[in-house]
């Protein structure tokens, strides 16, 4: 039982950490993404590794994981404001081909950035 609250517990404060963080960090990965990628690779991890070499730990802590996920997933689409805070919401950050500084500072992208993503597109 204290893996999976131990489990439960660390999705919850590198979630909010991400989020906390903001966008810059995730680039193209949802925050969910990453965070279950993250996490579920340490469980199943510290299942191999440490001294009791427990899979059946590392499945469980796995299991706990996604299961965290898929309630997650369902709260946000029962409840938009959380979907909004977890998941975060598009930001302008060019308008009419002029920069808009204040937010491009408050998202961590600098003008380079947004020149490289408009060559990509091309």
């Amino acid at each position: 039982m204290s893996s999976v609250l131990s489990a439960a517990a660390v999705y919850l404060f590198v979630l909010v950490f991400v989020r906390l963080s903001g966008r810059r960090t995730l680039s193209e990965m949802t925050t969910f993404d990453f965070v279950v990628l993250l996490i579920i690779s340490e469980g199943v991890s510290q299942g191999m590794v440490r001294e009791d070499f427990s899979l059946t730990n590392a499945f469980l802590v796995a299991l706990t994981l996604i299961f965290l996920d898929v309630v997650l997933s369902l709260i946000k689409q029962r409840w938009p404001p959380v979907d909004r805070w977890l998941s975060g919401v598009p930001m302008i950050i060019v308008e009419n081909g002029r920069p808009l500084k204040d937010r491009m500072d408050r998202a961590r992208v600098d003008e380079e950035d947004v020149l490289e993503a408009a060559r990509a597109l091309r």
